[in-house]
């Protein structure tokens, strides 16, 4: 039989640092594209290759897929490898084999002896998990583990990474940021640091461990304090409530002073769009941005042909996230003015970041929590950043 050429991926120096420790337990916090996951995936087929039992385990199956998909296409490079598709293992001619899991049940994670487990995105992973299946997990063999992740504020994650910095026996931690990769250009970290908040970019570009961490919005209480110089032209931002949720009505200046918000609920729409148009005249708005979604394109059609200087604004959660964050850098950079509205700065400092299933970063209040303040002051602190061209409101 023809030898088949196996072509494993060169590791950039970090990388190689943490492969390299014989620590039995190694915690990784590291920026967003350092390529951790890749480090790890790497570390699951060697230890298959050699006959040996390995788990990847991701905090739901949407990350787990990502971390299958590095983890087959290594398998697969090796003679004889077999590929389970449904129970995503790959086993080695050898005995060995490496399975990826989610740990959305940590119940789901008990019963395996193995050699290495490999805890991806550990910070949001349930820390009952590792306690309570994983680790129990390592015992007969022996077995090492690799924490890799993001950090997520100071929770348990954080407390590992304290471990393998006191020189506690068996711990070893680093902490890389993302230019510490050097496949990464500099120009694409700066572009990121330009136009994120500075809390999420020391989190996810730094790796930075920060107390309350998901928070967003930073010198809310300042903002109160704050008196902008009015620049003459006002504009309206309103997000659309009717029973749980409120409608928000937000006037802002031009020159970033906030000078008013009206919030209500379980209102006809009706009523609604002559509360507006009162609120508007009351300010002589010269634009209002609404939000379009679901009721909120008729009502928009509405009030155009009421006579209100009215454009729409369809919410995703690409969408979303780019208004927030520039609400978040106009906050940082002392741009913007609120009223002493103890509802409004409740909202702001209450709001949260957090990562989705993919990945991906989502921005929404704490759960039972309402953001209508918050996406009603958004909707309006991007209507006066931006211009409308042919109808259409331009970032």
């Amino acid at each position: 039989m023809k030898a088949r050429m196996v072509r494993l991926p060169d590791l950039h120096w970090g990388q190689s640092e943490v492969a390299r420790s014989k620590a039995r337990f190694r915690v990784v916090a590291a920026g967003r594209r350092w390529r951790k996951s890749g480090l790890g995936a790497l570390e699951c087929v060697v230890v298959a290759q050699r006959g040996q039992h390995a788990w990847w385990v991701a905090p739901t199956f949407p990350i787990a897929s990502i971390g299958w998909g590095m983890i087959r296409s290594l398998a697969i490079q090796f003679p004889g490898v077999q590929i389970a598709e449904g129970d995503r293992v790959a086993s080695f001619p050898g005995g060995g084999w490496v399975q990826v899991k989610s740990a959305s049940d940590p119940d789901s994670l008990r019963g395996q002896g193995l050699d290495l487990v490999v805890l991806d995105e550990a910070a949001f992973i349930r820390e009952r998990a590792w306690v309570e299946a994983l680790r129990p997990a390592l015992a007969d063999r022996q077995g090492r583990a690799l924490f890799i992740s993001t950090p997520k504020g100071r929770n348990w994650f954080y407390r590992l990474w304290i471990a393998g910095q006191d020189g506690r026996t068996d711990w070893q931690s680093w902490q890389f940021p993302t230019s510490a990769n050097p496949c990464i250009a500099v120009s694409e970290i700066e572009a990121a640091r330009q136009s994120m908040p500075e809390r999420a970019f020391l989190q996810e570009f730094e790796a930075q461990f920060l107390d309350d961490a998901g928070a967003v919005f930073r010198r809310v209480g300042e903002a109160t304090e704050r008196v902008l110089p009015l620049a003459g032209a006002v504009v309206v931002g309103v997000d659309w409530g009717k029973i749980d949720d409120f409608t928000v009505l937000t006037a802002i200046d031009s020159g970033g002073q906030v000078l008013e918000q009206d919030a209500f609920n379980q209102i006809d729409y009706a009523v609604q769009r002559e509360r507006l148009k009162a609120f508007c005249d009351r300010h002589h708005a010269t634009r209002v941005l609404v939000e379009t979604n679901s009721i909120g394109e008729p009502i928009r059609e509405q009030l155009w042909r009421d006579g209100l200087p009215v454009d729409g604004f369809t919410t995703t959660a690409q969408s979303k996230a780019a208004i927030v964050e520039a609400l978040a850098l106009a906050f940082e950079r002392n741009e913007i003015g609120l009223p002493p509205d103890r509802a409004l700065v409740n909202e702001l400092q209450a709001f949260e970041m957090s990562r989705l299933p993919a990945g991906a970063v989502r921005y929404a209040a704490p759960q039972g929590l309402h953001d209508d303040r918050v996406m009603s002051l958004a909707f309006a602190w991007h209507a006066i950043r931006h211009r409308v061209v042919d109808g259409a409101l331009m970032v």
